[in-house]
């Protein structure tokens, strides 16, 4: 048997090409994808923003069922076997360098990352961009309810599981102001988040159908520490930051985003840095400002694995309440996928990828 790949050669050179399936090792989960979905990350290394491995098959947001495993487990421990729906994270890790001891397995001293391996490597079908991807052991892998739809369920593994991520370094929300700034599919999922937590949101981007849709992700499953009818709590939206807040999350990764997230906090407030993680040059800070006014400002890249879990959970609360067929374009086929990678008109946040 075989599987199928859109294989990148840099630039906007791609090339389907038809691999075997790999043999399936100890602690591997070999997993046909019924979805995936384009993150913008991957427009950045196609348009050479961001440097990556080529060829290789990028992708790393993804869904599937798993076809074989050889004791391949899911973060709650329990055994993966064939027919399990999954998701899975993005980093795979060695369980015992010093960055994995300390909880911080994301940047273990060899991680290796989903579409971010060569496939002249020993990992070629590491993307989502294909028909299958092999899950390494030290992967994070969790299963999924049948009723989460395909390409929101394709969002935990990257959006969503980094939200989770970015809301426990943020801290207890519940009657704080909170200012999400960017809204693609993190700074969505981060406004929905954040108002089922018990916060006062503050959505901003200059684009005005982002804030539009901002406006329709409502609170996830009622509350978890929010008091008032269902959790809910105000929410406003805004082209540019106008006010002071508690809690600033940066997803835009411009200097300007930076820049006003700063700006806007408040005494003891704090800024979470999650979209800067591409070249966009430096932002200046006052320590005497941060120490006077006690405020703090820290980074998150990718998650955890309980954070691939806590997405999931996430996700099962939404059911109806999250407006998915707002925020996701396609399905694009795999003849259309090298066009869709290097689209400049991208609408809606994500776009759905059917092999």
């Amino acid at each position: 048997m075989s599987a199928e790949a859109l294989l990148w050669r840099g630039g906007r050179d791609f090339e389907i090409v038809t691999v075997p399936l790999p043999d399936v090792g100890p602690g591997e989960t070999l997993v046909r994808l019924t979805a995936a979905t384009v993150c913008g990350s991957d427009r950045h290394t196609v348009s050479g923003r961001r440097p990556s491995p080529c060829p290789s098959v990028l992708g790393h947001e993804g869904v599937g069922e798993v076809v074989a495993s050889e004791g391949g487990r899911t973060v709650a421990g329990d055994l993966l076997r064939p027919g399990h729906r999954v998701v899975f994270g993005v980093t795979r890790s060695c369980g015992h360098c010093a960055a994995c001891r300390r909880g911080l397995s994301a940047k273990c001293a060899t991680v290796t990352k989903v579409g971010h391996e060569s496939f002249a490597g020993d990992w070629p079908l590491s993307g989502t961009y294909a028909s299958h991807i092999l899950l390494r052991e030290g992967q994070a892998v969790s299963t999924v309810p049948a009723a989460i739809e395909d390409g929101a369920a394709s969002t935990a593994g990257c959006a969503v599981a980094t939200v989770m991520a970015v809301l426990e370094r943020a801290g207890e929300l519940t009657g704080r102001r909170v200012l999400v700034n960017g809204l693609g599919m993190l700074g969505l999922v981060a406004v929905a988040a954040a108002r089922s937590r018990g916060a006062e949101v503050l959505a901003v981007d200059p684009a005005a159908g982002r804030r539009r849709l901002a406006e329709s992700f409502a609170p996830v499953g009622g509350s978890e520490g929010a008091s008032g009818a269902g959790g809910a709590r105000p929410l406003a939206t805004s082209a540019v930051v106008d006010d002071g807040v508690d809690v600033a999350l940066e997803f835009s990764g411009t200097t300007a985003g930076v820049r006003a997230c700063l700006d806007a906090l408040e005494v003891g407030g704090s800024l979470v840095l999650a979209g800067s993680v591409a070249p966009a040059g430096t932002v200046e800070v006052d320590p005497e400002w941060v120490v006077r006014g006690w405020r703090t400002i820290t980074g998150v890249h990718n998650y955890e694995p309980r954070h691939l879990q806590e997405a999931v959970a996430m996700l099962s609360r939404s059911g109806d309440t999250l407006p998915w067929d707002e925020a996701l374009d396609g399905p694009v086929g795999a003849l259309d996928l090298a066009a869709e990678l290097t689209r400049r008109d991208v609408g809606r946040p994500r776009t759905v990828v059917r092999w």
